[in-house]
């Protein structure tokens, strides 16, 4: 027969729905951007969970967004020049904000948007352009989302794609879960739960109220851990009903994905009847529970009508639980008896012919059908025998009979009338499920916060962390901080972590690390900055004590990499790193920087290095810890208030290098290059001449001061500024405001924006 040919389904990388291609623990984010007035808006959603959000936001913070978002796929409008990795263009008609308002009523069957948040019309432009997406990449056919959450601006933490790289929040620096901040921190025990934990160290919150509802909800575990052990294993029992539901929406769901539905709402009612009784419920647990019931008709009605273990595929039944539809029973009964009556035609046969290896079997071409082998084919030829020829093969012939079609008719109606009924019921149970599936996806929420929670609940049991406090002024002050992931990774090895103390606030807010290579400055600047962000993500920390206050920008320089495919040496990657921080740094921000100005000769390091710590302490004034191996630096401490002197111990001993990873104050007595060089296995006759010109370069140094000698009578970082500005005065401004623009002819007016132009070449040149 003729089959009718027709696209359903474009299959992209941002609408995969199928368990064998998702990773479990990691959303699928498909991500729209639209422009207008100047805005960038983005809407976000992962339609295999329904998670819908958008949020209108300024060019320069759309690379921190999309990183923190892990974009599967992005798409802009035709002709867009926006530069952003995995992006492609789409009909740029679809990204209208007019339409994008209008279709979100409809979806969502609301009069007004008022009730889901304000949205701009870059924002709404991102929203028209990701339906219409979602809509040509299913073909009419549109996925399951919840009502759009709006993001408001400052709403969480900002943390640029670089620093999310430098801090492996969710990954290494070479892709892998493992060795990454999550990997270390996750003990949740569903997918839902390990994404949920993933979104939440990606965008650390900025409501005091919020971070600690999730606090409490994590004390309230970690105190009871006869209670947190339960609600563990039941949780690890569940199955992954938001993706089940993602499927179902979007026409590809299974009998299984309905079981999982009924299974997974049924264990959450029985999970709200215990945790209802427990004492002393924090705010959230309160605030959770309601979503855990309220479907109790539908689980009923699921359980009535679906066999315990319900199949993926649906084309052979027998997912319809018997005792559910009488007439469906019969049915099945009918076919039943007609295949016993078969197995009894085929024994009689047998007896009839004489032919012991006679069998009735079935295939999709000829059905039911009679097969012996070839030597006893000329049998049942003869005429009169009762037997028609169907089919002669290399080793068999096949044969049909008036008796044989007759059951084989009554059988292959009954159970084309079953599978049509089943069908008909599973369409039904959907329905069902589809007209709950906004309280469905709240539950499966629900119950992913109570996995996060609990799961860091346990890490903190496990890790002695402890849960930090949080104030309103300007204060960062961890005592006993360990780093979450090498912690971790030494405890495996048999080894201890030494842990050490920051204390950044008021007139001490600025730390200036040395000490050696190996020493372990890199680490204690990371384990700061990652203990801040665990912190404000709701989770317990690894120190003794944690008090502190919100940090709206966190920002980390830590480490080598270029950038070449763009153009980029390792020293300009470091710049453009640097100069974001500097820009967008602001007195609530934490900043790690290490090692700035490395990437370039002695002086030019020095030199930026210098006026770098000066613009920290006197232009941005925010909590930073600055490692270096510029000792030179030290001296600023006598004119930067607010700047102290510490660094990383080390000690010979008989020859060798001692690195005991503890942070003191002051500053180092050397740095142990040469040391740490024959730890590396340096040749002796290198390390024995690197002693010899380093003796010479000390000698220099102590007769002429230094590389640093007369920076003492450098002018202050302000005053140095103004001076700077004053010296170069701008002459295209200065050519501007004297301009009589009414007294001008229209050829003088030519002439003068030949004049300007020219002033403005004149100045990109210098």
């Amino acid at each position: 027969a003729l089959v009718a040919r027709g696209i359903i389904r474009y299959v992209t990388p941002g609408t995969l729905t199928e368990d064998t291609l998702l990773d479990a623990r990691a959303d699928n984010m498909l991500v729209a951007i639209g422009e207008a007035g100047g805005e960038i808006g983005v809407a976000a959603a992962d339609i295999s969970t329904g998670r819908f959000e958008t949020m209108t936001i300024d060019a320069a913070v759309l690379a921190a967004e999309v990183a923190r978002l892990g974009a599967s796929e992005i798409v802009v409008a035709e002709g867009s020049a926006l530069d952003l990795p995995l992006a492609h263009g789409f009909d740029r008609t679809a990204f209208s904000s007019a339409r994008a308002e209008a279709r979100l009523r409809e979806m969502f069957g609301v009069a007004t948007l008022d009730g889901f948040g304000s949205f701009g019309r870059a924002e709404l432009s991102a929203i028209g352009g990701l339906i219409a997406y979602l809509d040509h990449a299913g073909q009419g056919v549109l996925p399951h989302l919840s009502p759009p959450v709006h993001i408001a601006p400052g709403s969480h933490m900002a943390i640029d794609a670089a620093t999310r790289e430098s801090l492996e929040i969710t990954a290494t620096m070479a892709g892998t879960r493992p060795g990454s901040l999550l990997h270390g921190v996750d003990r949740t025990v569903t997918g839902a739960g390990a994404r949920l934990l993933a979104a939440d160290l990606s965008a650390p919150l900025l409501d005091r109220g919020g971070i600690e509802a999730r606090l409490d909800l994590v004390q309230w575990l970690h105190d009871r851990g006869g209670q947190r052990d339960a609600l563990r294993a039941t949780l690890r029992a569940l199955p992954d009903v938001g993706r089940a539901l993602g499927r179902v929406a979007v026409g590809r769901g299974s009998p299984r994905d309905l079981g999982q539905i009924r299974d997974g709402l049924g264990e959450a009612r029985m999970l709200r009847e215990r945790l209802a009784g427990a004492e002393d419920r924090p705010a959230l647990l309160d605030a959770l529970l309601p979503a855990l019931d309220g479907h109790g008709d539908l689980v009923d009605e699921l359980t009535r009508a679906l066999v315990a273990t319900p199949p993926t595929e649906m084309a052979s039944g027998g997912y319809i639980a018997e005792g559910y539809d009488a007439a469906l029973d019969e049915l099945r009964r009918l076919g039943s008896d007609g295949r016993r009556a078969i197995a009894l035609l085929e024994a009689r046969y047998r007896d009839e012919t004489g032919i012991a290896s006679l069998k009735i079997r079935h295939n999709a071409v000829l059905g039911y059908h009679v097969e012996v082998s070839a030597r006893h084919g000329d049998a049942l030829m003869k005429e009169g025998s009762g037997f028609t020829h169907r089919q002669t093969l290399a080793g068999v012939v096949r044969f049909n009979s008036v008796d044989l079609h007759e059951q084989a008719t009554r059988v292959a109606q009954a159970g084309a009338h079953a599978l049509a009924a089943e069908a008909a019921h599973l369409e039904a149970l959907i329905e069902q499920v589809l007209a709950r599936k906004d309280a469905i996806t709240r539950a499966a929420q629900a119950l992913a916060r109570l996995d996060v929670a609990a799961g860091l609940a346990e890490r903190a049991a496990e890790g002695g962390w402890t849960r930090p406090h949080f104030v309103e002024e300007q204060r960062l002050e961890i005592i006993g901080g360990r780093h979450p992931v090498v912690e971790e990774a030494l405890r495996r090895e048999g080894q201890p972590f030494v842990a050490n103390d920051c204390v950044l606030h008021g007139n001490d807010r600025l730390w200036l690390v040395t000490g050696p290579n190996m020493g372990g400055k890199s680490t204690f600047l990371r384990q700061n900055a990652l203990i801040v962000l665990l912190a404000q993500a709701g989770a317990f920390v690894p120190a003794s004590a944690a008090t502190m206050s919100l940090v709206d920008r966190l920002f980390s320089r830590v480490g080598a990499s270029d950038n070449l495919a763009r153009g980029r040496s390792t020293f300009m990657v470091e710049m453009v790193e640097t100069a974001a921080i500097l820009s967008q740094a602001t007195g609530r921000s934490f900043v790690i920087l290490d090692e700035v100005g490395r990437g370039t000769s002695t002086y030019d390091g020095l030199a930026l290095a210098w006026a770098v710590v000066e613009a920290v302490h006197e232009v941005n004034g925010c909590r930073c810890l600055f490692a270096t191996h510029y000792h030179e630096l030290t001296r600023l401490a006598e004119s930067l208030s607010a700047l102290s002197l510490h660094h990383v111990r080390a000690r010979e001993w008989k020859g060798d290098l001692v690195l005991l990873h503890e942070v003191a104050e002051g500053p180092a007595d050397r740095s142990y290059g040469i040391a740490v060089a024959r730890l590396a296995g340096l040749p002796p006759a290198v390390l024995a001449r690197a002693k010899q010109v380093l003796a010479r370069l000390e000698a220099g140094k102590a007769k002429t001061g230094g590389i640093a000698a007369g920076l003492d009578d450098l002018p202050l970082f302000a005053a140095s500024a103004a001076i700077e500005e004053k010296a170069t005065p701008d002459a295209l401004r200065e050519a501007l405001g004297a301009i009589d623009a009414d007294a001008l002819t229209p050829r003088e007016a030519l002439d003068l924006v030949y004049r300007l132009k020219a002033l403005a070449d004149d100045g990109a040149g210098h």
